[in-house]
């Protein structure tokens, strides 16, 4: 990782075993600091940890998909969720001084927009096109305090009390249930006390509720109406949805439950529209 405001030009791999290291960085940034009196801020160290063969497996198969998809998405598949988007960054409270971490960040939709209000935003996805599309973007935005890292959630690994936001938007759905509890509980280590956990997703089940029922008929409608391509896209998904093989969403009432059992305070879910909420909780503070 490096000092602040960097003109980052390549993500940074978390590899199994070792570090992305700022000591040396930090040195230069503290000398810095020490000849101009100004406040340097250093980005923690990433690494990873070893995964299980499922999550190996899993992760696999999300690199592929979303390596093949990196284009697509960043110029279309994104544009409906700009809705979710917006109530995100509002979500996330940012004041100026945040060290922000955004896991699943894609090609930049949150992370960027986000980035001006922080100190620094460590942006974190499984693919690297994704992520140079997202350097790329910051390049030409003149942003210089984001740096990229490529590393699957489940591997990711920070310092305990070294964030003060973590944002994740329409990526943990992947995960299996599994994971998306470690994830939460190895964020709320890597939060500071008072820390603050934005989650944007698709929160429903496969149809036990009348709410249920609702949202996935609307998404059935959705695809009806575009003739064969979007009849087949039905299928495939509906496939998909019934084996929880690609995407895995959980209700909104379990995630509130889950991130409470992890250690959270001041849970909140809000229903933004259909599926998409944002779940919003902190960390709490040693009395």
């Amino acid at each position: 990782m490096t000092s602040p405001h960097p003109s980052s030009d390549a993500h940074e791999p978390a590899t199994a075993g070792s570090l992305v290291s700022v000591a040396g960085e930090a040195a230069v940034a503290d000398e810095a600091g020490g000849q101009s009196g100004a406040q340097q801020v250093v980005t923690p160290p990433v690494g990873a940890r070893e995964m299980t063969r499922a999550q190996a497996l899993s992760a696999k198969r999300e690199r592929q998909l979303w390596d093949s998809r990196a284009e697509s998405w960043d110029v279309a598949g994104s544009a409906g969720l700009s809705q979710v988007v917006a109530a995100v960054l509002d979500a996330c409270q940012v004041t100026g001084s945040q060290m922000a971490l955004d896991l699943g960040c894609g090609s930049g939709q949150v992370t960027l927009p986000l980035a001006p209000g922080c100190s620094h935003v460590i942006a974190v996805d499984i693919s690297a096109p994704s992520l140079e599309r997202l350097d790329a973007k910051a390049r030409e935005q003149g942003i210089d305090n984001v740096k990229t890292v490529a590393s699957p959630i489940e591997a990711l690994e920070l310092p305990s009390a070294s964030v003060d936001l973590v944002v994740t938007n329409y990526a943990l759905h992947h995960l299996r249930d599994a994971d998306k509890v470690l994830v939460l509980r190895r964020c709320l280590t890597w939060l500071r006390p008072g820390g603050r956990l934005v989650i944007g997703d698709m929160m429903f089940g496969r149809g036990a509720s009348a709410e249920d029922r609702a949202i996935i008929a609307s998404k059935a409608r959705a695809f009806l109406v575009r003739g064969p391509a979007g009849w087949w896209r039905l299928a495939k998904n509906a496939v998909r949805f019934s084996l929880r093989v690609r995407e895995k969403p959980m209700t909104a009432s379990r995630w509130e439950a889950v991130v409470r059992e992890a250690g959270y305070e001041n849970v909140q879910v809000s229903r933004i529209f259909a599926e998409a909420c944002v779940l919003t909780a902190t960390t709490p503070v040693a009395g």
